[in-house]
């Protein structure tokens, strides 16, 4: 008995089926049948599933919507917002650097301990404002009494309360001066630790151990934090295109690291300027990194829908090549085909193609296994 397998397939064209990279057409080839091809006029040769056969399936073509998309080259940047460049509070020399490149940290966490000269005058300035303070605060207090039995003038207790106030003054800069480096003034030496401000990923870092550091004057930071639980994925968008995206469109990246993975998301946002070297904008696609994939600097494809229109999407297992031309099988009575030359089109997604010419909705293809196809006696 001719054994057939028919199967009516909808292929759901989403965002997702056209944004996979490596889309080459994967073609079969149908062993030699090619001169039973007619030209225009001849008869079409008529092929039948060999009784026995398996692997053989077919489906009922129908018109269905095709997305077209812009691609733009992009690349993976941390948000600015989250990035944060660790300068040392102070002068001195580095005696531990705890953290390297692609170090996660928390926040409060130490990255470098730091032996500082800076710190230490912070720390004597501190100590002498309170000696100083205390003598001004007693001054005040025997200004107070003999001002009260009459035995010194108001100015002299006037100057008093304000040599104790400027004073006090003094007390709180100096205290505020060692807080700014993020030490304890009344647990301070003359070693600094520094930790991070913030919970994130060490981009970089500019500073070695046994090295002095010009502490906020430095050319470079320490380190650099970077949160990337969100990054941006910036793609640069030519100025002729400019019309066909807007902010809100839904896209998608590939990367070059990772083929066959696509990230989705919707444009947040297109530069209001156009850059004059490169002629292009920037386009911005926020996206969630939850999976930790997305590194800054990554190079990939940002995928952006451009529209969509009607026509025929079938496998590209059911385009056979012979020669320069495409041929798929159409049936033509249960358990016979005839080769229909068709006029293929663009990939859509990994596995299908799109037919431009050559069928008619409705029509039932052989999608899969068309080499188990033999030529119908006539």
């Amino acid at each position: 008995m001719k054994s057939k397998l028919r199967l009516i397939i909808t292929v759901p064209v989403l965002l997702s089926a056209g944004l996979g990279t490596g889309c080459n057409r994967r073609i079969a080839t149908r062993p030699s049948a090619q001169e039973q091809t007619p030209t225009k006029g001849e008869a079409q040769p008529v092929f039948y599933v060999a009784p026995g056969s398996k692997g053989i399936t077919t489906a009922t073509v129908r018109p269905e919507p095709i997305p077209s998309y812009l691609d733009l080259p992009a690349q993976i940047q941390a948000e600015p917002t989250r990035v944060v460049h660790v300068f040392l509070p102070a002068g001195g020399r580095i005696t531990e650097m705890k953290v390297s490149p692609g170090d996660r940290v928390v926040k409060g966490q130490v990255l470098a301990i730091l032996d500082s000269g800076d710190l230490a005058r912070a720390v004597a300035d501190y100590h002498k404002a309170l000696i100083d303070n205390q003598v001004k605060q007693e001054a005040l207090t025997r200004a107070t009494f003999l001002f009260a039995h009459s035995a010194i003038a108001r100015k002299d207790l006037q100057q008093a309360q304000g040599d104790a106030q400027t004073a006090q003054a003094e007390v709180q800069a100096a205290r505020a001066e060692i807080q700014a480096m993020g030490v304890n003034p009344d647990d301070a030496g003359n070693q600094l630790r520094v930790v991070a401000p913030r919970s994130g990923v060490i981009l970089d870092v500019g500073a070695a151990q046994g090295e002095f550091s010009n502490g906020l004057s430095a050319p470079q930071p320490l380190c650099t934090i970077a949160s990337l639980s969100t990054v941006w994925a910036v793609g640069d968008l030519l100025e002729s295109d400019a019309s066909f995206v807007k902010v809100g469109d839904p896209a998608g990246l590939v990367l070059v690291a990772y083929p066959g993975k696509t990230w989705s998301g919707r444009v947040s946002l297109i530069s209001s300027a156009v850059d004059p070297t490169t002629r292009t904008l920037h386009v911005r696609v926020v996206l969630r990194n939850e999976d930790d994939m997305l590194r800054p600097g990554m190079y990939g494809t940002l995928k952006v829908l451009r529209s969509t229109h009607l026509g025929f999407v079938v496998p590209s297992t059911a385009v056979v090549r012979e020669g320069n031309s495409d041929y798929v099988y159409v049936e033509q009575s249960p358990g016979h085909f005839r080769p229909e030359t068709v006029a293929v089109g663009e990939p859509v997604g990994t596995d299908n193609i799109e037919i431009l010419s050559g069928l008619q909705s409705g029509e039932t293809i052989v999608t899969q296994g068309a080499v188990l196809l033999r030529p119908a006696t006539p």
